[in-house]
């Protein structure tokens, strides 16, 4: 389909809008409807970016600084973080009108704007998309919405992990995410970004870290009926951690969390923890790959386990580095 009308449509839109708020800052203009010349702009970026969406234009219109920001006023210095002097064009009129519905106090409005922005930016500049995202989230935190500002923080943590590959920065925000469900007691919400936490920080080496979260989510989760079935889990991961590190850390534990949870000790990854350990305690290489293999035949165990299933494998001796 043939979008090119639509797109026209919101570049004459853009420059409608852009003309009735620099009228509106004129000495005239604040006599004759200033404010709703204001309104009337925020209202028409919001049709511009919406026309700009249904053409799949995100980067190809492009807007001067002086444009953007609608000429020098308060604003424009705190929004210059937040728009570039060169924007996609749906990201920009999304910007536009968040920057409009601050200056009118509708702060709502605005963190919206914000998030429509950020999704737009999402399709061609990551980078942007997140400093948009910032804004809504900060806007967000000063209304007290702190589970609206967490499920964007976990947004922000998203495109950190696909898109622009920084782990860290990932953790980060998954971490405030969490603080943020904790205090809002929306502890399930809370300790999915802390798994998110756990497995990172396990994969960066970070042991001590990745063992604190799994032992308090696994703690958290197995008086609950509803989950405790997956506490197994968290303790299975938490003893690996604890095998990397030294092996008689990971016995001692595999007892605690047996005190803590009896039904650990049922458990196929707690008798496959117990073989492992009699392996690497012998140095028996084969009998630890063969203990995986078997409990792999039922149980699949995914990337992160293998992942570490390997770097425990590698202490023993004569090991050839693989599970196979």
């Amino acid at each position: 389909m043939d979008n090119s009308g639509k797109e026209k449509e919101a570049i004459q839109l853009m420059a409608d809008a852009d003309k009735k708020v620099k009228t509106s800052g004129s000495f005239l203009g604040g006599m004759f409807g200033g404010p709703h010349k204001v309104e009337e702009a925020c209202e028409m970026y919001c049709r511009a970016a919406n026309m700009f969406k249904m053409a799949k234009n995100w980067n190809g219109t492009l807007l001067s600084a002086n444009t953007i920001l609608g000429g020098p006023n308060e604003f424009a210095s705190y929004y210059l973080c937040v728009c570039h002097s060169v924007c996609p064009a749906a990201g920009n009129a999304f910007c536009q009108a968040a920057r409009i519905h601050m200056q009118l106090q509708n702060k709502h409005d605005s963190a919206t704007s914000f998030i429509d922005a950020g999704n737009a930016f999402k399709k061609s500049d990551p980078n942007e998309a997140i400093k948009c995202l910032n804004a809504a989230v900060d806007i967000y935190t000063d209304m007290g919405r702190f589970t609206i500002a967490a499920k964007h923080h976990i947004t922000i943590a998203e495109i950190y992990e696909s898109e622009l590959v920084d782990i860290e920065k990932a953790i980060a925000h998954y971490e405030q995410a969490a603080d943020y469900y904790k205090g809002e007691e929306s502890n399930s919400s809370a300790n999915k970004c802390l798994l998110k936490v756990g497995a990172y920080a396990a994969q960066l080496e970070q042991y001590a870290k990745a063992i604190e979260i799994y032992e308090q989510v696994g703690s958290s989760t197995m008086d609950n009926p509803l989950l405790k079935y997956s506490a197994k889990e968290y303790f299975f991961k938490a003893s690996l951690c604890h095998f990397i590190v030294d092996e008689l850390n990971a016995k001692l534990a595999v007892e605690k969390y047996e005190e803590m949870f009896p039904a650990f000790s049922d458990s196929r990854e707690c008798k496959l923890l117990k073989k492992l350990l009699d392996a690497h305690e012998e140095q028996n290489c084969e009998a630890f790959t063969e203990a995986i293999k078997e409990f792999d035949s039922i149980s699949r165990l995914d990337q992160w386990q293998t992942t570490m299933l390997l770097r425990i494998k590698k202490t023993i001796q004569g090991d050839e580095g693989d599970l196979k």
